[in-house]
């Protein structure tokens, strides 16, 4: 189990459900482990972000029982709110962000936003939106006093070669 891998977007159909006392997730139409993509140690992120979705966080994932089970480790970067029929995503983010209280969906407030993106490119990206080196990226966006749109861009994992697909949380967010 590496910290970080350099895929995102690595699995996601179906839905997916979670208990929140045992940690232990259910798939409906998934396939989870080494056919879907995903594996233990890779990073589920709950739920739709962008274009008026809810997104609930991030968990890492400690084992996987078959395509339609597996358990997360922690609660904590999640945002509490019930996850039944969810949609999700796996990534192989690096999974210090999960627990991280600027990245945690738990921590979310106001108008501030930050998540952690694979970028494996700029162009066509809005010039406020750029960033200095591809991989894995923190983002914090934000309104000042103003009313003028921030952006802060962090660095986590500079590297190339970061494989990303279609997904719910292309960078930038589409919101």
């Amino acid at each position: 189990m590496a910290l970080w891998g350099n895929n995102d977007n690595v699995g996601s159909a179906g839905t997916v459900a979670l208990n929140y006392g045992t940690g232990a997730v259910t798939g409906t139409g998934t396939s989870f482990g080494i056919a879907g993509g995903c594996s233990e140690g890779d990073v589920i992120r709950f739920g739709i972000r962008g274009l008026g979705g809810i997104y609930m966080g991030d968990a890492v994932i400690v084992s996987i029982a078959n395509s339609e089970s597996l358990t997360i480790g922690s609660t904590m970067g999640l945002s509490g709110v019930s996850i039944a029929g969810t949609n999700f995503s796996v990534s192989q983010l690096p999974k210090s962000s999960v627990l991280d209280s600027k990245y945690s969906e738990s921590a979310f407030y106001g108008t501030n936003d930050s998540l952690v993106y694979g970028v494996n490119g700029a162009s066509g990206v809005v010039a406020e939106y750029q960033v200095t080196h591809e991989g894995w990226v923190g983002v914090t966006t934000y309104v000042d006093t103003h009313g003028t749109l921030r952006v802060k861009k962090e660095t986590l994992v500079a590297m190339s070669g970061i494989t990303t697909a279609p997904s719910d949380f292309s960078y930038p967010t589409a919101e």
